[in-house]
């Protein structure tokens, strides 16, 4: 059983079982609008910012809680950048009834002048599982380099993975928030540069409506946006889909996502919001 839960909003990122990760680099058409066009506008997070979220899952029971996911912002001394960090963890029926209990957490160092991913570091434990990660951004080489090696078999030789990269490229935490960046409008139609473990891929993401959400901010119009993540040669190798609701307003906060899978319905929404600008 593998975990898909960073990946909710973004592709992905990664929220519940059966996960395959394509093995090569994706394609897109050429013609779409780039996420370079985020920078026409503000900026609509900053340092402080906490944002907490509860996964639910549909399938044999309805409305399972399975995991807990919170993304924030903080600001590293003595660097020139930003930190953003995503922390998912399994809870309640899931350890329970079907005994399998997961963490992940991202550490991204991002440069909040460009908005692009310099450095990740990923600790993800499954049951018995644990692998540490990193991937290191070198835009100079225009080249991104994964390590990961496991702390339970230190003599155990890492595995390497190096790709070439854009001259803007997120990982998979990183992306949630240039989500956040994009000048979102009905029936636009983008592209995100993704790494996640060394591979690289495009992601193409269409605005397919403008809708009103209950959420724990009160009613609230939103985006309905689609980020592509499944399919052949995508960063999910699988049936599904995926929606993504984001705030129109300046603050631009994703207040749930759906994904619908072969493991069936999962339903992650915002529970608490703090430090917003």
């Amino acid at each position: 059983m593998r975990t898909l839960i960073s990946a909710a909003f973004l592709p992905a990122l990664i929220l519940f079982t059966g996960v395959n990760y394509a093995p090569a680099q994706a394609a897109l058409a050429s013609t779409e609008t780039t996420v370079k066009s985020a920078a026409k506008i503000d900026r609509p997070f900053a340092v402080g910012e906490v944002l907490t979220y509860e996964a639910k899952v549909n399938k044999i029971l309805r409305g399972i809680g399975v995991a807990d996911l919170t993304f924030s912002i903080t600001d590293p001394p003595g660097a020139d950048s930003m930190l953003i960090t995503a922390d998912a963890r399994s809870k309640g029926t899931l350890l329970k009834l079907f005994r399998y209990s997961f963490i992940q957490k991202y550490d991204t160092l991002v440069d909040p002048t460009q908005f692009r991913a310099l450095k990740t570091h990923r600790h993800d434990e499954q049951k018995d599982r644990v692998r540490d990660g990193e991937a290191l951004f070198d835009y100079g080489e225009r080249r991104v380099t994964y390590t990961e090696v496991d702390p339970k078999e230190p003599t155990r030789p890492p595995r390497r993975i190096a790709s070439q990269i854009e001259n803007k490229t997120q990982d998979l935490v990183s992306g949630v928030y240039a989500l956040r960046l994009l000048p979102l409008a009905v029936g636009k139609t983008f592209s995100l540069t993704v790494s996640d473990s060394g591979l690289v891929y495009e992601i193409p993401v269409r605005v397919t409506a403008r809708e009103p959400q209950n959420t724990v901010i009160g009613k609230v119009f939103c985006f309905k946006v689609e980020p592509q993540v499944f399919g052949q040669g995508r960063l999910i190798e699988k049936e599904g889909n995926m929606t993504i609701w984001i705030t129109d307003d300046d603050k631009r906060i994703p207040v749930r996502s759906q994904i619908n899978s072969s493991v069936g319905k999962i339903e992650i929404r915002l529970r608490s919001a703090t430090g917003s600008k």
